[in-house]
């Protein structure tokens, strides 16, 4: 195709927008190997899809069953224990009332015996002796309620008994959630809604470091581009954009979305071995249009030529 003297060329790249996304194993998975692959390339996921799955979910599984079990049984000790400060404070009031028996009893043997003593009958002996009783059995019911009182001050809830019990159990609760939480370590998410657009590694295998596959949202590709600094007066927003390769077949067609504000080093190098590798260039943002789009969708990542038409500098967006 001609090229009118108000292009400017550079060399570009296809991608999805937002870039390529790494699937990472998860924070925390340790020595863990991949246990299976739950996606194919070319399928689509949405964000937090589980995309594989690591061989610590046995373990894992087993730290949520133990701490469930934990649970139970601090529950149980609960439940326990408050029936038996329920059974201690039934036991008391019981005590109370048997007490309160044997005073009234007492009181009542006195009396007959103080009367028997005055009429001569009873001895100062008998009547000192049923004097004790009665003295004693006063003491017994002060004790008795003592005793009630240490269990009827507070609700059964904030005995000091069944609160430990109660944080015991709370904390049985806190170590299930975060064994819970833990089993995250053992599933992979896509981080992003998009395609699989690469898988780097195999069952068997421990997550590489570049990740265990690439993900992209091929929906809305766009390319980046690399403008030369000496030509990037010349770009503006919304200028209309060829993109153009051998290997597709076609042309592309976009527009200029954005214009970066750092310049950098030339990161894409062209077949001409006399083009100078340390330009510093400005990169430039890309949004195919919709039938452009679908076609780069199979093409992440392929370098291809941008012409820039800069004489549309009011084109519309």
């Amino acid at each position: 195709e001609t090229m009118l003297p108000s292009d400017v060329i550079g060399l570009a790249r296809l991608m999805p927008t937002g870039d390529v996304s790494i699937v990472a194993a998860p924070y925390g998975a340790g020595d863990a190997r991949i246990s299976e692959i739950l996606v194919a390339v070319g399928e689509v996921a949405e964000k937090g899809a589980p995309v594989a799955r690591l061989d610590n979910a046995p373990a894992l599984e087993g730290a949520v069953l133990t701490a469930k079990a934990n649970l139970s049984i601090r529950e149980a000790a609960l439940l326990q224990t408050r029936a038996a400060v329920q059974a201690s404070r039934d036991e008391a009031q019981a005590a109370l009332d048997q007490a309160r028996i044997s005073a009234a009893e007492a009181e009542t043997s006195l009396k007959r015996t103080d009367d028997l003593f005055v009429r001569g009958v009873a001895t100062q002996e008998a009547l000192d002796a049923t004097r004790a009783a009665a003295e004693s059995a006063r003491s017994a019911v002060t004790r008795a309620e003592a005793t009630l009182a240490r269990f009827a001050a507070l609700q059964l809830d904030v005995q000091p008994d069944v609160i430990v019990a109660t944080r015991n159990v709370e904390a049985s609760r806190a170590e299930l959630a975060r064994a819970t939480l833990d089993l995250q370590r053992a599933l992979v998410v896509a981080p992003i809604s998009g395609a699989i657009l690469d898988v780097n590694a195999t069952p068997g295998e421990r997550p590489p470091p570049d990740g265990i596959m690439q993900m992209g949202d091929t929906s809305r590709m766009v390319a980046e581009v690399e403008i030369w600094q000496d030509r990037i007066a010349r770009v503006s927003v919304g200028q209309p954009v060829e993109l153009i390769s051998s290997a597709l077949g076609r042309t592309l067609q976009g527009r200029v979305d954005s214009i970066g504000m750092t310049v950098g080093r030339q990161g894409l190098i062209s077949d001409d071995a006399a083009e100078n590798k340390d330009a510093r260039v400005i990169r430039v943002m890309v949004a195919l249009d919709e039938a452009s789009s679908d076609i780069a969708a199979r093409f992440t990542n392929l370098e291809v030529i941008a012409r820039i038409d800069t004489s549309a500098t009011q084109a519309a967006p």
